[in-house]
């Protein structure tokens, strides 16, 4: 299953929280993963539409050894990053915000992946393994 939300509003961040809650429902995520995965939606999805304006979120089921898990993409073409190393710091912050960022993003996913030049847009993959 797989599931794209356009991202350009609030209320599409809605959209997608509800779209990954219910496919990790699905796969048999517990309270605890299904409050992280819900958040890291919320966290990609406030960035696309602070720093880019629009973009998407992609989530879909995986599998793999084994196991079942969930991942999100959170894709956009706006400015990108500078300095991607700066941006996955502890604390870091350009909008100010007390947000989780995406050190916190990468700290409760099994994985973490990101792309970005400047100018040429920003992909965010994580994915949670089903324990």
């Amino acid at each position: 299953m797989e599931c794209v939300v356009h991202i350009a509003s609030d209320a599409d961040i809605l959209t997608a929280r509800r779209s990954g809650r219910s496919l990790a429902t699905a796969l048999g995520f517990g309270p605890r993963d299904l409050a992280l995965i819900t958040t890291v939606i919320s966290e990609l999805s406030r960035n696309i539409l602070d720093y880019a304006k629009e973009g998407e979120i992609t989530v879909l089921e995986m599998a793999g050894k084994g196991k079942l898990g969930i991942t999100v993409v959170g894709r956009d073409q706006g400015p990108g990053i500078l300095d991607v190393s700066q941006a996955l710091r502890d604390g870091f912050s350009t909008s100010g915000s007390l947000g989780m960022g995406l050190p916190g993003v990468r700290q409760v996913m099994d994985e973490f992946e990101i792309q970005s030049a400047p100018g040429r847009g920003t992909a965010v993959t994580v994915r949670k393994w089903k324990p």
